[in-house]
């Protein structure tokens, strides 16, 4: 217990938070129907976690260096659960969508004390362990997110999504205050509140802009307000961390072309790999039938070929630049993603596997190595702030993605359906629509959405894994490198997320 105990505890927080990013996929479509949710309702109910999760992390772990890591996580967890409780009490869509933002909030404080707690107990070689089993908890906690989500769905009801995270909740907090000591980092930091304002503004003003123009169209007042809004809230956040003692982001660090690219990459690989899997779980299940379960299931192309690639990247490409892992990882989920634009009024799920596959080598290439490849672009005394920056990007580019793809479908469906029908058939209502329209013309709408938001998605990594490629380049070998050049990836310590 004393070796592995604050293993298993850190962990376990872990494991909950990450699988609660996509568990609630393949329950959409009971959500909607349990609760008469619209899209955009679906749409805040996914995004809303990611964006608090998003926009705290870094707030969170500067909170966490000041006022101890073991106490932060601990809160972390304990606002986790009651989130969890409230969303399985959820009695409409609006109680739903703030209970996710809230469990966001709770998934922050836990996410960004992770590695600390980490690199503060385990040092030389079971610290390498113990960052590897920590990282394959992560990656299996996403993967197998909508698979464990269609089983709870079908079998107890989408509610005990939420109720599952309590007794885990329970025993992490139990462990982690018996076996995990407390930590904090140096002590003239600082947290950056009016930077942590300042960006979640923007998060939050862009996602409601794109949701919004699903349903009100691009040029509307709202999204046209919401949009300058977010304009104004980046532009405030530069001010900001440019006149901040200890900013969330030293803005020096976007002029080195590397960094900015994997930002970039970050952003664009959650998007492009995840963005249409909800819009894909919801035609699965409405219009071809599907169970909870069966949807799921669906996935574990992408799932299983992630995992076979992870591992090869661990045994097989060592010592192989981040650039060529990270940039062909992103190539190959372009690929994937244009060959999933295949369908059509008669298509089943089975065309989608080729596809799948591509994307799921691609995550595995990409996941292992996108955190190196950030940590390699600074200087070591940045690693945590690299590291915080590319979870950051990561999470934003998801709840972005889930947005703007879920527009796309909306607005291409357009071409055979009207405003609000198409609406509907996007959010899970087909059975509200087989009246007024025939199952050939609801399939071919769907289908003609989601083909166009593949191709979207395709276009979006295939240009983040060019953009990868071309800027982030190996530092070039230096007599004795100056202060400000950036670390080899081998001497980077452990980041703060």
């Amino acid at each position: 217990m004393r070796t592995w105990g604050p293993l298993t505890a850190v962990c376990l927080g872990t494991f909950m938070l990450l699988l609660d990013v996509t568990i609630v996929i393949v329950a959409l479509p009971d959500i909607a129907r349990a609760l008469d949710a619209s899209l955009s309702d679906l749409q805040w109910v996914v995004d809303g976690y990611a964006l608090a999760l998003a926009a705290l992390l870094l707030a969170a772990g500067a909170a966490a260096d000041v006022l101890g890591r073991r106490r932060v996580h601990v809160v972390g967890v304990v606002l986790f659960a009651a989130a969890s409780l409230w969303c399985g009490l959820a009695s409409g869509p609006g109680m739903l969508m703030a209970a996710r933002a809230v469990q966001g909030v709770g998934a922050a404080a836990m996410f960004a004390t992770t590695l600390p707690l980490l690199g503060s107990v385990y040092q030389g070689r079971q610290r390498s362990a113990a960052l590897g089993v920590w990282g394959a908890v992560s990656g299996s906690a996403a993967a197998v997110g909508p698979l464990v989500g269609g089983l709870l769905a079908e079998g107890p009801g989408w509610r005990w999504i939420f109720f599952v995270n309590l007794p885990v909740s329970v025993a992490s907090v139990w462990l982690t205050l018996r076996v995990v000591p407390e930590s904090r980092g140096p002590r003239e930091m600082r947290v950056d509140w009016a930077g942590t304002a300042t960006f979640a503004c923007f998060a939050a003003a862009t996602t409601y802009a794109t949701v919004r123009a699903g349903s009100d169209g691009w040029t509307s007042t709202t999204t046209v307000v919401s949009y300058g809004l977010a304009a104004l809230s980046l532009f405030c956040f530069v001010l900001v961390e440019r006149r901040a003692a200890h900013p969330l982001l030293e803005l020096a660090l976007l002029r080195r072309p590397a960094f900015v690219g994997v930002m970039l990459g970050a952003l664009a690989f959650n998007a492009a790999a995840f963005g249409v899997i909800p819009y894909l779980s919801i035609w699965l299940q409405t219009l071809q039938g599907m169970s909870p379960v069966r949807g799921g299931l669906v996935l574990l192309p992408l799932t299983g070929a992630s995992v076979v690639a992870s591992v090869l990247v661990g045994k097989l490409l060592h010592g192989v630049p981040a650039r060529i892992t990270v940039g062909g990882g992103l190539l190959l989920i372009g690929a994937g993603m244009f060959c999933q634009a295949v369908l059509d009024a008669g298509a089943t799920w089975t065309v989608l596997v080729p596809g799948l596959v591509l994307v799921g080598l691609g995550t595995g290439l990409v996941a292992p190595t996108l955190a190196g490849a950030a940590l390699a672009t600074v200087r070591p005394e940045r690693a945590g702030m690299a590291g915080g920056a590319v979870n950051t990007s990561r999470q934003l580019g998801y709840a972005l993605g889930v947005a703007v793809f879920g527009t796309v479908v909306t607005s291409r469906m357009r071409d055979t359906l009207p405003r609000e029908a198409a609406h509907t058939l996007a959010g899970g209502g087909a059975e509200a629509l087989r009246g007024a329209f025939s199952p050939h013309t609801l399939n071919a709408a769907f289908t003609s959405g989601l083909n166009t938001a593949a191709v979207v998605a395709g276009v979006t990594g295939t240009l983040a894994g060019a953009l990868i490629l071309v800027l982030v380049r190996a530092p070039r070998p230096r007599q004795g490198p100056p202060l400000d050049s950036p670390a080899p990836a081998d001497r980077v310590p452990a980041p703060h997320l």
